[in-house]
């Protein structure tokens, strides 16, 4: 889902030179500014890649913005990096435990032993997935882990090759809709007294659900949320922050949101600053201050 919605906020910030003015119905981006969507591994490589300065921006989750802020998680051998910072809250992604509906596997203690797909290792679902995994009883070597990429791993899951595939991503995953269409399809739920210490532990970590008919035949079922965040470097000029955020919050931009991925529409200045886990850019901090 980073990808698509990347690529909408890419579209809504950028304002070529020689495009018409947005007062005259043209770009409401930031004058010369043109804005590229690139393709990752996922929020720990977006939030290397921001650090080093190979990116400008990037999207990641909520958990891994705080984990590189803090020196923990996944960046437990690193130093804490103090330079990440927030320029936006979008929306809520979800854990989806995915099995085929015709499998024995009801709950996620059912996983111990089993094959199952937990993402890229430069992944935010293989952090959160071995996370919930634990609170369960279950840890990396109790199961036959499985780091393929969410497009592979939903194949293997379609040839009978692995049992389960763990992702957190957006409402519909794109891969995960497609695999509906081809084979019956469950979502496990992550409930029950072993998830209120994940809720208590980890603060990023909200009630979430897939609703009805999200994927096909696949009902209602209750999950965790991270909120997906869009952030950049603190030394990013602040002018330019303040610049794209103004143009991502633009009314004029609001269609580019509506027409484009479901999650995409979640995306509100209402909850731009909600679940924001490290400290605010100061160009964006400018902006929300004059509005919000």
């Amino acid at each position: 889902v980073y990808f698509p919605v990347g690529g909408i906020i890419a579209n809504a910030i950028s304002n070529p030179p020689g495009s018409r003015a947005c007062d005259d119905g043209g770009s409401c981006g930031v004058p010369g500014l043109i804005a590229v969507a690139q393709s990752t591994a996922g929020s720990v490589a977006n939030v290397a890649a921001v650090t080093s300065g190979a990116m400008e921006s990037g999207l990641c989750q909520a958990d891994i913005a705080y984990w590189a802020w803090t020196g923990q998680g996944p960046f437990s051998d690193q130093e804490p990096n103090k330079s990440l910072r927030a320029i936006a809250s979008l929306y809520q992604e979800v854990l989806q435990v995915v099995v085929r509906r015709d499998s024995a596997i009801a709950s996620i203690g059912d996983l111990k032993g089993k094959r199952v797909s937990i993402g890229p290792e430069q992944s935010g679902s293989a952090v959160d997935g071995l996370i919930v995994l634990g609170a369960f009883g279950i840890e990396e070597d109790d199961f036959q882990v499985d780091h393929s990429d969410p497009s592979a791993a939903v194949d293997l899951l379609d040839k009978d090759e692995l049992d389960c595939v763990i992702f957190l991503g957006g409402r519909p995953t794109p891969v995960i809709l497609d695999l509906a269409e081809r084979v019956d399809i469950r979502l496990v739920p992550i409930a029950g007294p072993q998830a209120v210490p994940l809720l208590e532990e980890y603060p990023f970590f909200s009630v979430a659900s897939v609703p009805d008919a999200v994927y096909r035949g696949v009902s209602n079922t209750v999950t965790l949320g991270v909120g997906a965040q869009w952030v950049c470097n603190e030394s990013v000029d602040s002018t330019l922050i303040e610049g794209v955020t103004r143009a991502l919050w633009h009314p004029s931009n609001r269609p580019l949101f509506d027409r484009g991925h479901p999650e995409a529409r979640a995306i509100r200045i209402e909850t731009a600053l909600q679940g924001i886990s490290i400290p605010l850019h100061p160009g964006s901090e400018r902006f929300y201050r004059d509005v919000v």
